[in-house]
């Protein structure tokens, strides 16, 4: 047995960086990746470029080395710690959900001129007493370092990668934290305490209980005859749409087990490397006439001179791997066909390493690379090295803090999407208003339900527009106001009342001469100057009215009686003519809504009073919407409530109108200018508007939509599109969707795992930022969103029995785990 810090490659750490004890050095970044499922060809082919950039930029002698690491982990969130029984079922729900957890590191090493290169028979694993090769070179540092920096400034300039440097306790560790170097010899994620571990090197590379193998592409014959910046994922792809990953996506992500992807780019003398392929070629050219096979490799040789000169390609030398590992020995054979299927999707054929797997796995050693054996190394361009490099990671959760817990595509990992505030602040999108697109059954109801609940439990205040009972038990959950509309118990407003402190303020006043003069005269009619001056001081006298009686309730009845018998003498020593304001019209026309009348109890409620403090307020319209008279009322009332959230509460509250269908209705009866209106203004006040659309007809048939929704919602929601797939050019167009666009909303619900319930939904930023996320619920949640009519009967029979809402959801999961 052989201590290890007995041949340890790694002489110091310091200044942020790794001294060998042959004298080379090595850096290191921690990288961010875009995410998987996100980019179009056109962008990998743009972060293919950059990293040729990148790369082309580094002195002689470097080498790259890209280190991905995929660990399958458990998703935990906070159980227990949460505000809301849905926020506690969810994390319940979600906890221990499978998923890799990615991490992905770029080490620059810069080696010696004069360095010995290593082989299979030559490494520093062999060596009892490593020593340096030459004395540490300022100069080559501070070189280095400047290459280093402009590496860095062109990918992060590039837009797609992020990029952070590793301090001197992140490589070397501390007695809490293991650093990178324990990480890779003990095979330990980044946040993980040390573990010190057995490394098992003679049979097999054995670390601890974890059996490991290793696969490598590092001959010509095993490498695929093309390589790209992307290729087709056909899971996702249509007959109209090509959708794109990364050329070594199979062996990121794609590839569902522990292991390490790492990529070796080393960059030589390029005049030396061609002199000596062109003594290659001219003995293999004295050669040829002995052997086809000699004529073969001479005319190979030829034709990448000819590429080298002619296009300028830099030669270098390449080698790839996968590790993984496993402490379960059942699994070994599982893994293996797991990797050769992922090789061949890139149409290449690994080997497994056996006899050279010590010396390729010591040369991964952080700081070690310099010791990689080059007789496992392969020559090619620079443009076709980088094809091999992994390009992507998993989902991240919002920094903000604020958004929609949703799921990562590929697992269902939840992540935490801003789709507010943070594009706000990068510049993706200029308001926060959004429009949702989804037919019926696409999962359209759940995810707006989850939506605005999520929004709820962030503080905000919800007004919803339904005209399908989608919100009932959402608005039961959360204490909500429900207006609707039943025989037995009717719709019922009080828009005259005014909570205790406040006074007639200008917004207030402006929305009851609106209802006023809507009650009054039809949409055809129109009303004198002198007409609407004596309603404005029929408003202002009668709170004066109210002040000076304060047992006086306010209401549509008191104010009634306050035209009949109060104002009726003020216009009448006012000597106001009949023609300039007819009182005994209007008396006439608002007698139906006055006690006794036909709607008198539309706007006299005395419950329900407070609507500007209370934060979730449904107005169900399905059995009014076609009420010539009720209909127009309601909306108008709505408008007001919202108005007045929106410029009454604090600018720090979010102040959110949701209107699902009921716009259609809404648009029909006058109020397309209300909805233009508070699209254009409602940003000004951190308030956002949604509209819910079922139908592409509606689009294409309404002006509003295009006019005012389409043009003035930076944030496009779009469910399940496949029943418009022949047809989406008229959507692309009109919603102005990209190429890129158009191939991520085509692509959702095409390979759902089967072993979860779940949809998919498309979200786009502004056209800068699109993805598609999975709406996943726990039972829970599903039966507070449910719409299908026996669900909602159920979940109503056991709110009753149990007494609350809560109480009946959590009685029926419990009933149906067991």
């Amino acid at each position: 047995m052989i201590n290890i810090e007995d041949i340890l490659p790694v002489y110091k750490v310091e200044n942020k960086a790794i001294l060998s004890r042959r004298g080379d050095i090595t850096i290191i970044y921690k990288l961010g990746l875009p995410d998987i499922f996100t980019q179009s060809g056109q962008e990998y082919e743009a972060l293919h470029h950059a990293w040729i950039k990148a790369i082309k930029v580094l002195p002689r002698h470097s080498i790259v080395h890209k280190r991905d690491i995929f660990i399958r982990a458990g998703y935990h969130g906070k159980p227990g710690q949460s505000a809301s029984f849905l926020a506690e079922a969810s994390e319940a729900y979600f906890e221990g959900r499978p998923y890799l957890e990615h991490t992905c590191y770029i080490l620059l090493t810069i080696q010696p001129g004069n360095r010995k290169a290593a082989s299979s028979g030559y490494s520093g694993l062999m060596r009892k007493s490593p020593v340096p090769g030459q004395a540490l070179n300022e100069q080559l540092y501070s070189d280095f370092m400047e290459k280093a920096g402009a590496f860095e400034r062109i990918l992060t300039d590039s837009g797609f990668i992020s990029m952070q440097r590793l301090t001197d306790d992140e490589l070397a560790g501390t007695k809490s934290q293991s650093g990178i170097i324990e990480q890779y010899c003990f095979l330990q994620g980044e946040n993980e305490r040390p573990v010190i571990k057995d490394v098992h090197l003679k049979d097999e590379i054995r670390i601890g209980d974890n059996h490991c193998q290793l696969f490598t592409l590092s001959d010509v014959e095993d490498l695929p005859s093309l390589c790209g910046s992307r290729v087709n994922y056909d899971k996702y792809s249509t007959d109209k749409t090509k959708f794109s990953i990364g050329f070594a996506s199979p062996l990121g992500l794609l590839l569902d087990c522990n292991h390490i992807y790492n990529q070796f780019i080393f960059i030589g003398d390029a005049q030396k490397t061609l002199k000596g392929l062109e003594k290659k070629r001219l003995r293999l050219q004295s050669l040829s006439a002995y052997s086809r096979e000699n004529a073969i490799a001479r005319d190979a040789t030829s034709d990448f001179l000819n590429e080298a000169i002619a296009e300028q390609r830099l030669p270098v030398k390449a080698h790839f791997n996968v590790m993984t590992w496993t402490s379960d020995p059942k699994q070994i054979q599982e893994i293996r066909n797991k990797v050769g299927s992922a090789m061949a999707q890139m149409d290449a054929s690994g080997k497994q390493e056996t006899d050279g797997a010590p010396q390729i796995w010591w040369a991964g050693l952080p700081g070690n690379a310099a010791d990689f054996p080059m007789n496992d190394t392969f020559d090619t361009f620079l443009e076709q090295a980088t094809c091999f490099l992994n390009l992507e990671s998993n989902y991240r959760s919002a920094q903000s803090g604020f958004g929609i817990r949703l799921g990562d595509r590929l697992s269902g990992k939840p992540v935490r999407a801003d789709i507010s505030d943070e594009p706000m602040k990068k510049g993706f999108i200029t308001n926060r208003n959004k429009m949702i697109l989804g037919p019926s059954g696409s999962g359209k109801s759940f995810f707006t339900n989850h939506m605005v609940n999520s929004y709820y439990e962030q503080g905000s205040h919800i007004v919803l527009v339904d005209v399908g009972h989608s919100y009932k038990g959402l608005c039961d959950l959360v204490g909500g106001y429900y207006f609707t509309y039943e025989e037995n118990n009717p719709i019922r407003f009080n828009p005259f009342y005014i909570a205790k402190g406040e006074v007639l303020d200008i917004e207030k006043k402006e929305s009851l001469k609106t209802l006023l003069l809507a009650l009054w005269k039809k949409e055809n009619e129109n009303f004198a100057r002198s007409e609407y001056v004596a309603i404005s001081n029929a408003i202002t006298l009668y709170y004066r009215h109210l002040a000076k009686h304060p047992n006086i309730f306010p209401g549509f009845n008191s104010f009634y009686d306050f035209l009949m018998e109060e104002y009726l003498v003020v216009l009448e020593n006012g000597k106001v003519k009949e023609k300039d304001f007819d009182i005994a019209n209007l008396l006439y026309v608002l007698n139906p809504y006055y006690k006794g009348g036909e709607f008198d109890y539309l706007l006299n409620a005395t419950e329900n009073l407070d609507l500007l403090n209370e934060r979730f307020i449904v107005f169900e319209l399905d059995n009014i919407k076609s009420h010539e008279i009720l209909f127009p009322v309601v909306t108008i009332i709505i408008m007001e409530v919202f108005i007045s959230k929106m410029r009454k509460l604090p600018k720090n509250v979010r102040k959110v109108i949701l209107i699902e269908e009921a716009w259609k209705a809404i648009a029909k009866d006058g109020m397309a200018e209300y909805i233009k209106y508070l699209f254009k203004t409602v940003r000004k006040f951190f308030g956002e508007a949604i509209v819910v659309t079922q139908e592409v007809e509606d689009i294409l048939s309404s002006p509003i939509i295009k006019q005012a929704i389409v043009n003035n919602s930076d944030c496009k929601i779009l469910l399940d599109q496949s029943k418009y797939q022949n047809k989406f050019d008229d959507v692309q167009e009109l919603l102005g969707l990209t190429e890129k666009e158009k191939a991520l909303i085509l692509s959702m619900n095409k390979a759902n795992h089967p072993s979860y319930k779940y949809k998919e939904v498309f979200i786009s930023l502004g056209g800068q930022s699109s993805k598609v996320y999975r709406t996943e619920v726990s039972p829970s949640e599903y039966y507070a969103y449910t719409t299908e009519a026996a669900e909602k009967a159920k979940v109503l029979e056991y709110a009753e029995r149990y007494g609350s809402m809560g109480k009946g959801i959590a009685a029926m999961v419990n009933k149906q785990s067991n």
